[in-house]
């Protein structure tokens, strides 16, 4: 801790069992690459959200990104929300400018960006699996391109399906299928949504916000049915750059 306490420019990751996260290692050497000696990144790795109380107490922060699951519960803790997370309803991204605090999502732009290139025509109807922080950003993302969409959750809801809802006529209409829970993270990588994936054919696209392992099981049994398959690191990637661009930005 010593080292990161000499730094004048502090950033973060904020999340609940963290160790894991690609950001600070990316960020790291995002800043040996740019020269940057005075810059850090460090991991806050909190049980519960009141104790983002004590983080902000310490000196020189100027961001944070949010992760699992702190997206949305961070939102009473900020003084502005950018409109587009403000609409969206969950927060990844934060900047500190004069004790206060701003909230950002770029989640959606990442999300959005990785995922175009996979669209084909048929792409027109989706299942969200999860209805948590990062599912905001990605049905967000649906509407704006036009793909209608419904989150599937294990509890039911009005105005979502459930798993035991997904038919085989569901699942073939649905092409579109974003996996948006922690569920075959490593090290749990044997875990998987569960969905019939018996079912899936070539014209699915199967996405995976999960990027530890590169595919997952989810990932690996939806191409073993001939549907493409994309996961999350390039998503991380770009929200990360976006993060940096605001941080940045006066």
């Amino acid at each position: 801790m010593e080292r990161t306490e000499k730094q004048t420019n502090r950033f973060g990751l904020l999340g609940r069992n963290i160790s894991y996260s690609f950001s600070q290692g990316y960020f790291t050497q995002k800043f040996k690459d740019l020269g940057l000696s005075n810059y850090s990144y460090e991991n806050f790795d909190i049980q519960k959200i009141e104790e983002i109380v004590d983080i902000l107490s310490q000196e020189h922060l100027r961001g944070f990104n949010v992760t699992i699951p702190y997206k949305e519960e961070i939102i009473p803790y900020l003084g502005e929300l950018d409109a587009k997370a403000e609409k969206i309803g969950a927060v990844n991204t934060i900047k500190i400018a004069e004790n206060s605090l701003k909230g950002f999502n770029t989640d959606a732009f990442g999300f959005q960006k990785s995922l175009e290139p996979f669209l084909k025509p048929h792409h027109t109807k989706a299942l969200i699996l999860g209805t948590g922080g990062a599912s905001k950003a990605v049905r967000f993302v649906l509407d704006e391109l036009g793909i209608t969409n419904i989150y599937v959750s294990r509890q039911k809801k009005q105005g979502q399906l459930t798993y035991e809802d997904l038919s085989q006529s569901i699942v073939e209409e649905h092409t579109v299928i974003i996996n948006c829970t922690p569920l075959g993270t490593h090290p749990n990588i044997s875990n998987k949504p569960d969905i019939p994936y018996s079912f899936l054919n070539e014209n699915h696209l199967l996405y995976d916000l999960i990027y530890n392992p590169d595919k997952t099981t989810f990932l690996a049994l939806g191409e073993a049915q001939g549907a493409h398959i994309c996961n999350g690191l390039q998503m991380l990637k770009l929200q990360a750059e976006k993060a940096w661009e605001i941080w940045n930005t006066p």
